[in-house]
């Protein structure tokens, strides 16, 4: 079987296997290449007054101010999915496991921004985390193997038709150089 047959035949069927996979990792990738632009996804930071200053409030009184917030549903430490801390802006994102999101301000305790923070939906969406912790390695990574493959078979298939057209220009231009007898 000719390498070009195989090829053709590779992408005929290893295509429909990855198609709703990557067409996930497609979407879900675009959408977190503008969650800095779109307040939908993730929310803006907020600035602090203070920003650029150490903190003037402690953990604990912040994660009060956190507590305050009733979308933040929080009763105890270990309901937040993380704590980010923005020292340049002065600002505490504490990130609950629900999806939602309160800016702190470090120095007063005001709670600056509360809103719902999607960007870590669609990144578990994007490596397939969200389905199950098996569909990660055993359904995405697979995908991405198999694109590669595609990547890879469809430069050779588009570079081939290029290669073999010079291949034969040259062979012509041989033969014309060829003094006739």
């Amino acid at each position: 079987m000719k390498a070009q047959k195989l090829l053709r035949d590779i992408h005929h069927w290893a295509s429909p296997l990855v198609m709703l996979p990557l067409g996930l990792v497609i979407a879900t990738g675009v959408l977190l290449m503008l969650k800095k632009d779109l307040a939908w996804i993730q929310p803006p930071t907020q600035k602090s007054e203070m920003a650029g200053e150490l903190p003037q409030r402690s953990f604990e009184e912040l994660f009060a101010a956190a507590q305050s917030v009733p979308e933040l549903e929080l009763t105890e430490w270990r309901e937040l999915d993380r704590v980010d801390v923005k020292p340049d802006k002065g600002i505490i994102k504490f990130v609950a496991s629900n999806g939602w999101e309160a800016q702190i301000d470090g120095s007063t305790g005001e709670v600056l921004q509360v809103a719902q923070r999607r960007s870590d939906l669609i990144e578990s969406l994007h490596d397939g985390s969200f389905f199950a912790s098996w569909t990660k390695k055993w359904v995405f990574l697979p995908s991405g193997l198999v694109l590669l493959v595609l990547w890879g078979s469809g430069i050779y298939l588009f570079v081939l038709p290029h290669w073999k057209k010079a291949q034969k220009r040259r062979r012509a231009e041989r033969k014309a150089q060829v003094p006739a007898e």
